[in-house]
């Protein structure tokens, strides 16, 4: 317990000096392991983590589906996702800003990205939901809060990662993620609403479209519809494995952009560079937590914990509350990859001994730290907005943050009290 004490305080050192995550956790974790073990077990036990992962089929999933993400977003996709709120609800009082929230959903879809999607919503929802008279502070937290779903609805590359370091199912993880993740848009969506009902002058009305703008806008976003439902309809009924899935949607994400006649040499260069950078970046974080990992195991904490949790008698809903709250902190000063690659190998013995299924966890980690990604003060997506939107204060987003942080809290209740609601799809899998 001592040296895991000392290993997480270095670790914490070293990312306070700016060492790298990755990095950190790779140095902390093989010094870890050859204290304990010794240097030429640290060294054996380091490169056969590399060597399996690399070999391993399942990794395959992370570049594809980063390709896929890294096609659709220079298709020039964003844009017609907001073509069909302005043309479907723009008219009703707080329309823009609701569709907003169902449009980040749709581009997460394919994208799998939080900042990308709230970086991708920011510079096309936010010009036009401010021209049309909406306030900064609601049109601010639909774009922050809707940019949430990125980690959550699939194929995400969080829910990839978290399903490599617990070996869990990843197409029983992308099955799961559905049903929350529409019901986290309903009440994000009903957050919009609350707000338009108790402030009406945030969210004014626009002019009606006709339904030859509907209909166009629904014709240049049909493919992408085709491509995601085919995907995951695969998935479900057991066609074709997640691997596969991976292959067909970046294959298919390449189609889709030579059909919008988007496709050029530079967005070409540009879609292979940026995800090749981002999964090698990925990898580098993967790998330094896969190794530090080891360390915790041989150190015997995830095995004390889980006797701690037996003999405590402590009740689910309290466990649960405790780690809620864990997450809840830490999102104010890490991103998402680094509170789960630090907190699940820790999490994970204590949950399932209390007879909690990991892929319900996979779910509920992600919800809590969607949670963390729009916590003010420092929650990342409203960085990634201000990098955007210098002009809004972060005490104006916060205030219209409110409702969407109530709602998301919503979504963590629900799936505590009905885990069925993520059970149930990955149960009538194929």
């Amino acid at each position: 317990m001592i040296l895991t004490a000392i290993g997480l305080a270095s670790l914490f050192l070293l990312l306070a000096l700016g060492v790298p995550l990755g990095y950190a956790m790779a140095l902390v974790g093989f010094a870890g392991f050859a204290l304990l073990i010794g240097p030429d077990a640290a060294v054996y036990s380091a490169g056969q983590v590399i060597f399996d992962n690399v070999m391993s089929f399942d990794l395959s999933i992370l570049p594809l589906f980063i390709l896929m993400g890294s096609f659709i977003a220079r298709s020039g996709l964003a844009e017609d996702l907001f073509g069909v709120a302005e043309a479907f609800l723009g008219h009703r009082r707080g329309g823009l800003a609701m569709f907003t929230v169902a449009a980040c959903g749709g581009f997460s879809c394919v994208c799998g990205s939080s900042m990308a999607t709230v970086a991708t919503m920011a510079k096309v929802a936010l010009p036009s939901m401010r021209q049309r008279g909406y306030a900064s502070s609601l049109a601010s937290a639909s774009i922050v809060s809707g940019g949430t779903l990125g980690i959550l609805i699939p194929p995400s590359t969080t829910l990839v990662i978290y399903g490599i370091i617990t070996e869990t199912n990843i197409g029983k993880l992308f099955m799961a993620a559905v049903l929350p993740g529409l019901i986290a848009v309903s009440l994000l969506m009903l957050a919009v609403l609350t707000t338009v009902l108790l402030h009406p002058e945030s969210g004014p009305r626009s002019e009606r479209q006709g339904w030859r703008k509907r209909l166009f806008y629904l014709r240049r976003t049909g493919g992408v519809i085709v491509l995601f439902v085919g995907m995951m309809g695969g998935i479900y009924l057991g066609v074709f494995t997640v691997s596969e899935a991976a292959g067909i949607g970046a294959a298919g994400s390449l189609l889709f952009v030579l059909w919008r006649r988007a496709l050029t040499w530079r967005v070409l260069k540009d879609a292979l560079t940026d995800a090749a950078l981002t999964t090698a970046t990925i990898f580098v974080i993967l790998f330094g937590a896969l190794i530090f990992a080891n360390f915790i195991e041989v150190t015997g904490l995830p095995g004390e914990l889980k006797a701690w949790v037996a003999s405590s008698h402590l009740t689910p809903i309290a466990l649960i509350l405790m780690i809620t709250a864990v997450y809840f902190v830490m999102g104010m000063v890490l991103e998402i990859l680094s509170m789960m690659l630090l907190t699940v190998p820790l999490f994970l013995p204590m949950v399932t001994a209390i007879g909690y299924d990991p892929v319900w966890f996979g779910i509920f980690v992600i919800l809590v730290c969607e949670l963390g990604l729009i916590t003010p003060p420092v929650g990342l997506n409203l960085f990634v907005f201000r990098a955007t939107a210098r002009d809004i204060s972060v005490a104006a987003i916060s205030r219209g943050l409110i409702p969407f942080i109530i709602a998301l809290l919503a979504v963590v209740g629900i799936i505590v009290s009905m885990p069925e609601v993520v059970s149930f799809l990955p149960g009538m899998m194929g």
